[in-house]
């Protein structure tokens, strides 16, 4: 399968601008990631790609030229992705956040809104083995640990530097977490889940 260069971080957030997405770069890696690492084989990259505007909203796309540029440009960061499933290098995105309240919903949503949303990929009733649904419970609950430090911060009565230390330690958790579902569900399958535009 030829792969498609990914144009970068910096001009892949400028595309989403121009095309007025709602959701963050931080959240569109982490929903690639979660839906390559998903069991649902129906789940190709256009649904994915879709679901970052709200129903309805996707941008049209004027000729055939910039549809082809638009997927491309989304291909090869689905594509760089893939490779860092294969790799079991996916990691949290770097933030440069000092405000630790943004921070943590920064956080939230990468990994609530991002992996999981991706991994379930709008299938709630899927068949899974028993420890990988546990997982990706737990997950969950790891994101819940960031809306809870958030509101922590809300209440001003909280030790900044401690709760600095908790966020550095979810964001651990949640990276060996990911490892974790990319080394026990993922490799053993990888080859099958080479998935084209159409």
């Amino acid at each position: 399968m030829q792969e498609n260069k990914y144009i970068g971080d910096e001009k892949m957030a400028k595309m989403l601008d121009h095309y007025s997405c709602p959701t963050p770069l931080e959240i569109v890696k982490m929903r690639f990631a979660g839906a390559i690492c998903s069991p649902n084989m129906e789940l190709c990259p256009t649904d994915v790609i879709s679901s970052f505007w709200p129903n309805g909203q996707a941008p049209r796309l004027q000729t055939k030229d910039e549809a082809d540029l638009f997927f491309k440009f989304f291909m090869g960061l689905w594509d760089d992705i893939f490779n860092d499933v294969k790799n079991n290098k996916v990691k949290l995105m770097k933030l440069n956040i000092k405000d630790l309240k943004i921070y943590s919903q920064c956080r939230f949503a990468e990994v609530e809104q991002g992996f999981v949303e991706g991994f379930w990929g709008g299938k709630q009733d899927m068949k899974l083995p028993a420890y990988l649904a546990e997982i990706i419970d737990s997950l969950s609950d790891l994101a819940g640990v960031y809306k809870s430090l958030e509101q922590k911060l809300c209440k001003g009565d909280s030790d900044k530097d401690e709760i600095a230390n908790a966020l550095k330690s979810a964001d651990k958790m949640v990276e060996k977490t990911i490892t974790f579902i990319i080394e026990n569900s993922v490799l053993p399958r990888i080859e099958s889940l080479q998935r084209k535009v159409n």
